[in-house]
């Protein structure tokens, strides 16, 4: 008994003193300036000249409490903090329940924040996780609470909220998901709003409609459940009955986001730059993007893609400081986010030749070099059989010369010449490029019947772009916080990774692809371009049973397009010239009041004139192969 009196005498000591302690706290924080609450950190994103592309908040779009409708108003504070008009800053009570269902769970299942709280990390940057910056949030939530109203406090953070998509406050997000004006938005559009915040990455309609979906149907019954919502109203409302917009006042691109996106996943993993950080907002990034490209290639899609459900995607390079130009994931982000540059993968199908022909070149063989063009069937150990077919079954039942086979897209030459190397020789090449993706020892690895990451593939192919020199694909120049700090700033690191002379050889026969004087048994697979064309470029195209792929570049310029279906669904054979057409309508304009010369012959590489399709010397041809200095001599003399 004595135990018990003593142990209720220490817990109502030290009730005591806990009382007076944090009374003392609000007493002192009532006597410090009032912190600045009509303003919040913003997000900024900036073009390559610096021309701002998006803003976050913070816009002078401030709207009065007053202003937003009501329901929404009512939503937001019944699912973040019941009683926000009724504690002083902290839910006591909800912070003890929360700690013992995450006791319970034996991990972190839920927070108790407040929306003083939330308004709080709104307000101010915090940097890491440690019981100091924990400890300055709840001192500054009760200044907070001490100096303002909390009509004040609700105002200010349904002004600084964060809605997914780059979108901060409640009257960016009702236009943005809406293109509604914050006053006049529907029971379902509110709800949808209140659904957000929660997880805005994942519950915002554009991101994930299905996990959007499940929360709006858990978020209308538990508005019901507590009587804030009546029967009628929680029976009619239907997810499926919101129009979703999609799209920002600044810039009405529909595929800007995708490069936004792509930013932010950057954004993301500069280790230097705090999650907490990134999330508050307060940032401003500066980037690659080209704008007046970006809406080129937006327009070429538009204007030379099919009406069906065939998707796209492009992206554009400078080799010459591996700066991320411009960037579409998809045909309309509105109606799908994935992004099928950064996040798909797809069979390259015969855009993986270059790197073959350039690990065949770099082991001895030359552009003369020789296999014969004949239907085969390739047969391995327990009689496992490979036979691949060239295209509409055209083969020249002769030798002909690399030059030729890479015209031609020929896919025996490609197997044998895989086959003599070695399988590891390709893989070898592709990685030594840049290329981060696995790959598999197979004979058809030669065919590119393999999935590649688009923004991988382009990372090598920038290799071959620059002469042999690779470095990590960037959209990101540099970070600064709102008073001009630099937070990051991205910096090169290139490394010579092939050989100069080799990819110069490489890049002259990639321009065989569209040369008349190619034309015999067999027609240059991009003979298309020719005439099209403003300069020269190293092209090539790939084709998969599902895919179109187009690569071309020069020493200025690298831009790969590719059009299939999400669902692996065949598409109509058309998109074979639609892609070269959107690849072209880009690049030339990008290059159009450029000047830039294709690449200098590197010491030690000699043109020969040979004959195309055989290889053999021919000093009347027209056609010039070039060779390391030396091995041309086995066919001139």
């Amino acid at each position: 008994m004595k135990v018990i009196k003593f142990f209720i005498k220490i817990s109502l000591f030290l009730f005591i003193i806990g009382c007076i302690f944090i009374s003392g706290l609000y007493i002192y924080a009532y006597f410090t300036p009032s912190i600045s609450i009509n303003t919040a950190n913003s997000y900024y994103i900036y073009d390559n000249k610096d021309n701002i592309i998006y803003e976050g908040s913070n816009n002078g779009e401030w709207v009065k409490l007053e202003d937003i409708d009501q329901k929404l108003i009512d939503y937001i504070i019944n699912i973040e903090d019941q009683y926000f008009y009724y504690h002083k800053g902290f839910d006591i009570m909800r912070i003890i329940k929360v700690m013992i269902d995450n006791l319970k769970a034996g991990k972190i299942t839920a927070g108790a924040s407040s929306i003083s709280q939330q308004y709080v990390k709104n307000l101010f940057l915090t940097f890491d996780q440690t019981w100091e910056r924990k400890i300055n949030e709840a001192f500054l939530t009760i200044r907070l609470e001490t100096h303002y109203t909390k009509d004040e406090i609700l105002e200010g953070y349904l002004n600084t909220i964060y809605f997914g998509n780059g979108i901060y406050g409640v009257k960016d997000a009702a236009q943005y998901y809406f293109n509604k004006d914050i006053s006049n938005i529907t029971t379902e559009e509110a709800i949808m709003l209140a659904c957000i915040p929660k997880s805005p990455n994942n519950y915002n309609p554009l991101a994930n409609k299905e996990a959007a979906n499940k929360r709006f149907n858990i978020v209308s019954k538990l508005l019901y459940d507590n009587h804030v919502i009546e029967g009628d109203v929680y029976n009619s409302v239907d997810f499926n009955n919101l129009v979703i917009y999609g799209k920002h006042d600044l810039n009405n691109l529909e595929t800007l986001m995708y490069y936004q996106d792509a930013v932010l996943d950057e954004l993301n993993s500069i280790e230097s730059i705090p999650d907490d950080l990134i999330e508050a907002g307060g940032l401003r990034i500066f980037t690659n993007l080209d704008i007046d490209t970006q809406k080129v290639m937006e327009e070429a899609i538009n204007k030379h893609m099919l009406d069906d459900d065939t998707e796209v995607a492009s992206i554009m390079i400078d080799p010459n400081t591996f700066k991320v130009l411009a960037l579409i994931g998809g045909r309309n982000y509105s109606k799908s986010q994935y992004n099928r540059v950064t996040q798909a993968k797809r069979q390259v199908g015969s855009t993986i030749k270059p790197f073959l022909y350039y690990a065949a070149l770099e082991e001895g063989l030359t552009p003369s070099s020789t296999f014969k063009s004949e239907k085969t069937t390739f047969v391995f150990s327990e009689d496992k059989r490979y036979s691949p077919t060239n295209y509409a079954d055209n083969y020249a039942n002769k030798d002909i010369s690399m030059a030729a086979a890479l015209s031609y897209s020929d896919n025996i030459y490609a197997v044998k010449t895989h086959l003599f190397l070695g399988e590891d020789k390709l893989i070898d090449t592709l990685h030594r490029a840049g290329l981060q993706n696995a790959l598999p020892e197979n004979p058809s690895l030669a065919l590119g019947a393999t999935e590649i990451n688009m923004l991988d593939y382009a990372t090598a192919y920038t290799t071959l772009a620059t002469g042999g020199i690779t470095d990590k694909l960037y959209f990101i120049n540099r970070v600064e916080d709102l008073n001009g700090n630099i937070l990051y700033e991205h910096v090169d690191n290139p490394l010579p990774v092939l050989d100069e002379r080799i990819t110069y050889i490489l890049n002259e026969m990639m321009t065989y692809t569209y040369n008349y004087s190619f034309v015999d048994y067999n027609t240059p697979t991009i003979l298309y371009l020719n005439g099209k064309l403003s300069r020269k470029y190293a092209i090539k195209s790939g084709t998969t049973d599902n895919d179109y792929w187009i690569s071309g570049y020069n020493k200025d310029a690298l831009m790969l397009v590719w059009a299939g279906n999400d669902y692996n669904a065949s598409v109509d054979k058309t998109y074979s010239k639609i892609i070269k057409n959107i690849w072209l309508d880009t690049i030339e304009y990008y290059l159009k009041d450029k000047d830039t010369d294709w690449y200098s012959i590197p010491e030690g590489v000699v043109g020969v004139p040979m004959d195309p399709i055989s290889g053999k010397y021919d000093p009347k041809s027209n056609t010039l192969f070039y060779f390391l200095d030396g091995t041309q001599n086995i066919y001139v003399n």
